[in-house]
């Protein structure tokens, strides 16, 4: 019964429990400034409240892996709707919370804790569109008999996250792509849609420079981050983090400052989510920062190694779906921290402070760790049918 406990791919499951018992130390050193910028609390509440987090995320990845990855079909369709409402009232919220647009978040009763429904919202989607590329995958695919099933979703997740969440809304579009592409969706319909996207993104984006007072609040921010990223004497405020951010890589040096010693966390005013990287790196010198990209490395070979093992197409896309969002966001905050990016608001998965974030991620994960299984427990399915989409070539049991 012990070896039964943790089920799927045990590599995956050392790596992401590394990543978790890492993200005590930085975090409790970064929320001494936390605690001092908010007014309440002190580090140790933050981290009393980083280690409710970690268990209940890590409670939903022992749950959510043992549930059979096919059932995740039917849930996905009966979510789906769910998660929808909750964007268009997270939206429509239009107040503020702790200084920060509230329409990305809807607060918990009781826990105290936001829950950004965008997040939630493209895990689900990613699933049910995984669901129809399995359900579609012996028909000729036709753009507008896909219209109403697959792509009137797509379309209503991504135009409610768009206003308020600009990089999860780009994140999600783009993992939708990659999904479709490995799913053999036809080139010609993708290749028409992303031109037509990007013209009518071009358009609003003009629009709203020449009628500002009509433009979507949050459009002055992405602009900023952006002038700000490619002409940064524009702006003696706008790069203040990412400032800092370079400064505290700078002093970390080869084996960094030490637990605890960083100085730069004082200055970050997102030191415990945003910029968490420059907080470890200083902390931890560029050993630590290093073997950070190794951890999130391993995890996306794991997550390939698990695709290539998956017998089931339903399994492989629903991979796709649920690990390649975390891989994307981690190496996003990486690279803002190190200013190859402008700034975007995406925390490192599982290192950041946050709640919603870390339980999606834990979800996705538990996801994985379902389709892995199969690997032991349904490797001697053989595919005898001969078909055109090559999603459907099964390996036979060595």
């Amino acid at each position: 019964m012990q070896q039964r406990f943790l089920e799927g791919d045990k590599v995956l499951w050392v790596l992401i429990s590394l990543l978790a018992l890492f993200s005590f130390f930085p975090i409790f050193s970064a929320s001494s400034n936390l605690s001092y910028v908010i007014g309440t609390g002190t580090p140790w509440q933050y981290l009393l409240k980083h280690t409710f987090i970690l268990i209940t995320g890590f409670l939903l990845v022992l749950s959510i892996h043992k549930i059979p990855f096919y059932y995740f079909k039917g849930i996905s369709i009966l979510l789906l709707p769910i998660v929808i409402l909750m964007l268009i009232y997270t939206i429509s919220q239009g107040n503020m919370v702790d200084g920060v647009n509230a329409s990305r978040w809807i607060k918990i009763p009781l826990i105290g804790i936001s829950f950004q429904t965008s997040s939630l919202a493209s895990l689900v989607l990613m699933i049910y569109i995984a669901y129809y590329l399995d359900k579609t995958k012996e028909e000729k695919i036709n753009f507008r008999k896909s219209l109403l099933p697959l792509w009137t979703p797509i379309f209503l997740v991504f135009i409610l996250v768009f206003p308020t969440n600009l990089s999860t809304a780009l994140i999600f579009l783009f993992t939708v792509y990659l999904i479709l592409i490995y799913g053999c969706y036809p080139i010609k319909y993708l290749l028409n849609l992303f031109l037509i996207s990007s013209f009518l993104f071009t358009i609003f984006i003009l629009l709203a420079i020449q009628y500002p007072e009509k433009a979507p609040d949050r459009l002055g921010t992405w602009i900023n981050r952006v002038e700000n990223y490619y002409n940064p004497s524009l702006s003696k405020d706008g790069n203040y983090q990412i400032e800092r951010a370079k400064i505290a890589i700078a002093s970390g040096g080869i084996t960094g400052l030490g637990v605890g010693k960083s100085v730069m966390k004082n200055f970050l005013p997102q030191s415990s989510s945003d910029f968490i990287y420059a907080i470890i790196v200083e902390e931890y010198g560029l050993i630590g920062g290093i073997m950070v990209i190794i951890i999130y490395l391993l995890i996306l070979f794991r997550i390939t190694v698990i695709l290539h093992h998956t017998s089931s197409v339903y399994g492989k896309l629903l991979i796709i779906g649920a690990g390649l969002p975390v891989i994307i966001q981690a190496f996003i905050n990486i690279g803002v921290a190190l200013n190859i990016f402008p700034v975007t608001g995406q925390t490192l998965p599982l290192l950041s402070s946050g709640g919603s974030a870390a339980w999606v991620t834990c979800i996705a994960f538990g996801i994985i760790l379902s389709v892995s299984e199969e690997r032991f427990n349904q490797g001697k399915i053989k595919q005898h049918k001969k078909v055109s989409n090559p999603l459907l070539i099964i390996s036979e049991e060595k």
